[in-house]
């Protein structure tokens, strides 16, 4: 049964890609040839419909078919209208899922990080790009110092989304991880903390110093499973156990908008033991919780 369960899941994953995606593709190349930043810009909103929908339509079945086992906490005063900047913890690609159970249309279209081999998913990977989702190399230290140019590519696409956000009302979403929670990675880190791996700074201290002051403030998540090892093919066939989200409203502090982390060293000092500190709450909280 729960393969059966499984496979259906799959084909609705599947047939809402191909309802939507090609809409999104017309539209894409539309995009592709439209002269003007101002033409471009609306068709850019066309596409954030399209995806809006896609979305949606995802969800509706998730909730009737799968019925997962969510229990959520989430702030009030969340718009549309606004700019936020959600900051999560990863254990599973469900982490998508759940996140936009909670925010869909309670805060804008999101953004995730992207890992770039991403691009190469068939349709969903040409949504993204005509999305504007910002593709990384997630380069470890030895990389980026073998090759600044790859890092120095990284913190142009952060930089040209964040130049998007000051356009239209985006909700920037970061697994800071920047990897999916297991136990060998988290040995292999040897990590400080307990459910959770070393944090990412460079790519959340950059949109704060580019777009601090426009944003409405920072959603801090904490996501727990009640199975120790979650993976999306469970849930796609309703195996996942309990899920646990809870999510607070932080303010930017008001020493990050302006801050440059990768050229002033006591501004990264800084950043770094607020984000630290931040992962040390999360850490107790999954604590707590188990």
């Amino acid at each position: 049964m729960p393969i059966l369960k499984g496979s259906v899941s799959l084909f609705l994953l599947t047939l809402t890609t191909l309802l939507w995606g090609l809409p999104l593709m017309v539209l894409t190349l539309v995009k592709v040839i439209t002269p003007g930043h101002r033409l471009r810009l609306r068709v850019l909103q066309g596409l954030n419909f399209i995806a809006l929908n896609w979305i949606g339509l995802n969800l509706w079945w998730m909730r009737h078919w799968l019925k997962p086992r969510l229990q959520a906490e989430v702030p009030e005063g969340l718009s549309q209208d606004q700019r936020w900047l959600v900051l999560s913890n990863h254990r599973s690609w469900t982490d998508i899922f759940m996140l936009q159970l909670v925010l869909h249309r309670r805060i804008p279209m999101p953004r995730f990080f992207l890992k770039r081999q991403l691009i190469w998913v068939p349709i969903v990977g040409l949504a993204w790009w005509a999305l504007e989702f910002p593709f990384m190399r997630r380069l470890n230290r030895e990389q980026r110092e073998r090759h600044p140019h790859l890092a120095r590519r990284d913190r142009e696409a952060t930089e040209r989304m964040c130049e998007r956000a000051r356009e239209l009302p985006i909700a920037i979403y970061n697994f800071v991880e920047g990897t999916r929670f297991t136990p060998a990675k988290h040995d292999a880190q040897q990590s400080p903390y307990r459910h959770l791996l070393r944090p990412r700074a460079g790519g959340t201290a950059q949109v704060l110093g580019l777009l601090g002051d426009q944003l409405s403030g920072i959603l801090d998540v904490t996501l727990d499973y009640a199975r120790p090892d979650p993976t999306f093919w469970d849930f796609l066939c309703g195996r996942e156990g309990e899920i646990r989200l809870y999510a607070r409203r932080l303010e930017v502090p008001s020493w990050m908008p302006g801050g440059d982390y990768h050229e002033d060293p006591d501004y990264k000092e800084r950043f770094h033991s607020w984000l630290n500190a931040l992962w040390q709450d999360k850490d107790r909280r999954l604590d707590d919780w188990r």
